[in-house]
């Protein structure tokens, strides 16, 4: 019987880099000779895709902070019972471009919904499942900015697209939770070239 595999979350604000990275970490990984499963949130199976995009079409005041944090866990559920679950009892490792830490920031930190609510909302949809470690990608505020607004130039998302007021207490939420679960997460500046940044991450996994 195969043993459990392992499941890296990667985290941080717009501009980032994370779906980069994601495709980076996993040619790396499976160089080492690992089964690996690319996914991202929301999103990551057919239900969850279709939640995706009620998520992030559409004006920035479509839903009010409730509904959209209602709409990430039933996405989350979705993408945890078809997708990541499955893979991980296969022994694969799973890695997300995002995942319950996005809800913390956005939705709790920046939004006003207290994390017991939506720590609850997980139990329920997700059975509480975390990951194995999260790598947190940090930048500058005006660097995250640029690249955002280089990468979006066909046009942000409802959520990508609110303002600078709103970014700033994402990332400031993003520290916070990562400060408070260090045996959980690792935090990696994503400043340098994306090789060298990849070469951070392969190194933040050490231990698993």
């Amino acid at each position: 019987m195969m043993g459990r595999g392992r499941f890296i979350a990667l985290e941080g604000g717009e501009g980032v880099g994370k779906s980069t990275q994601v495709r980076a970490l996993a040619a790396a990984l499976r160089a080492r000779g690992h089964d690996v499963v690319e996914t991202r949130e929301p999103g990551g199976s057919e239900g969850a895709e279709a939640i995706r995009r009620l998520l992030l079409e559409g004006a920035a005041d479509r839903w009010t902070p409730g509904a959209e944090a209602l709409l990430f866990a039933a996405a989350r559920a979705d993408h945890v019972a078809r997708t990541i679950r499955p893979a991980l009892d296969a022994g694969r490792w799973v890695l997300t471009d995002r995942f319950l830490d996005s809800s913390l920031a956005y939705q709790g930190g920046a939004e006003g919904v207290s994390v017991e609510q939506l720590l609850a909302l997980h139990a329920v949809g997700s059975g509480g499942l975390l990951p194995d470690r999260t790598l947190l990608l940090t930048l500058p505020a005006d660097e995250a900015l640029r690249r955002a607004e280089t990468r979006d130039r066909g046009g942000a998302d409802r959520i990508g697209g609110r303002d600078a007021a709103f970014h700033a207490k994402v990332a400031a939420s993003f520290a916070q939770l990562a400060s408070g679960a260090a045996e959980r997460f690792r935090v990696v500046d994503a400043l340098g070239d994306a090789d060298t940044v990849t070469a951070c991450l392969l190194a933040a996994l050490e231990g698993l």
